[in-house]
């Protein structure tokens, strides 16, 4: 049986789809670390304090945590804390 990673491997050897994965490395990175706001609960952090430590606003966390956004709410993502 061929894994999730088997076809990602076999596809990113196409230099036109690692491009576009590379091109949106940001925003996989971004929607993998507010998939799990149950890790920032568990963490304790409301989404307005998450907002905050990302200099962006509360909504915008919100509406990301929601899926409904795909574009990060502010450049310096790196901001967010791992839970």
């Amino acid at each position: 049986m061929i894994t999730l990673e088997q076809i990602k491997a076999k596809l990113l050897e196409r230099p036109a789809v690692q491009a576009e994965f590379d091109a949106l490395a940001a925003e996989f990175d971004m929607a993998s670390q507010l998939l799990h706001a149950r890790a920032r609960a568990r963490a304790g952090l409301t989404q307005a304090q998450v907002a905050e430590r990302m200099g962006t606003t509360q909504s915008a966390i919100a509406r990301l945590e929601g899926g409904k956004s795909a574009s990060p709410p502010c450049a310096p993502c790196s901001a967010m804390p791992k839970p």
